[in-house]
């Protein structure tokens, strides 16, 4: 793939089930929140009640591998939960799922039906590679807060997402920073699909994740890498 990406080993070797299929897109149209893509978070809902039947997000075996993996690093994980756990949780409340911009609808619909966490990143604002390591505690963490920019820091040893700037998500794939995200004036994009464990579902989520793409960006460019 044209990005450089990478997981360190000091994060295979605190996580050896953990593998992730990356999806790389060009020429896609990002728009505000559509009927569709309304009903594709319903249906995802839907999938999800379906799939647990009645027990807790949490209760899933690949979210039981999820918090192992966070507590292996100091996380809390009924305080820093992983962002399918979390996306599952208000899916299945009186809330439910939020409605951002059709690309953002898109791959949060493919992590709430499949279980799975997905992440979407701004291709032309990340720069050098994306890493997944684990933090010295340095490194600057650009966010939001009370409605202003600061920079705040990860722990030592936490997993995080990286590129040259900074870290682009803390604690795994907890929170992502806005300077990646995908916004209205994404057009190049770059989806990650994280698994713990041999029967995490990627390669299913994957190519769905994929062909909807296509169906609401008709003549993007799209390659799904194989897991790693």
């Amino acid at each position: 793939m044209a990005l450089r990406l990478t997981v360190s080993d000091d994060v295979h070797a605190l996580a050896p089930g953990f593998h992730h299929i990356a999806i790389e897109a060009y020429d896609l149209v990002n728009t505000p929140s559509t009927d569709a893509t309304s009903a594709l978070l319903d249906d995802a809902a839907r999938r999800l009640a379906e799939r647990l039947d009645g027990r807790a997000p949490h209760e899933d075996p690949h979210m039981a591998a999820w918090r192992a993996a966070y507590t292996a690093f100091g996380a809390k994980p009924n305080r820093t939960r992983n962002s399918a756990e979390a996306l599952a949780k208000r899916a299945l409340s009186e809330a439910g799922l939020p409605r951002i911009n059709t690309l953002v609808d898109v791959y949060n619909a493919i992590s709430v039906a499949h279980l799975i966490p997905v992440g979407g990143e701004d291709l032309d604002r990340i720069e050098g590679g994306m890493r997944l390591v684990r933090a010295t505690g340095t490194e600057d963490f650009v966010t939001i807060a009370s409605g202003e920019q600061v920079v705040d820091h990860p722990e030592a040893g936490e997993v995080v997402w990286c590129d040259d700037e900074g870290v682009t998500c803390r604690r795994w794939n907890w929170r992502q920073g806005p300077r990646t995200c995908l916004d209205d004036t994404s057009v190049n994009a770059l989806f990650l699909l994280e698994g713990m464990g041999e029967h995490a579902g990627l390669a299913a989520a994957g190519a769905e994740l994929a062909e909807l793409l296509e169906k609401f960006s008709p003549g993007a460019r799209i390659t799904v890498h194989p897991a790693q």
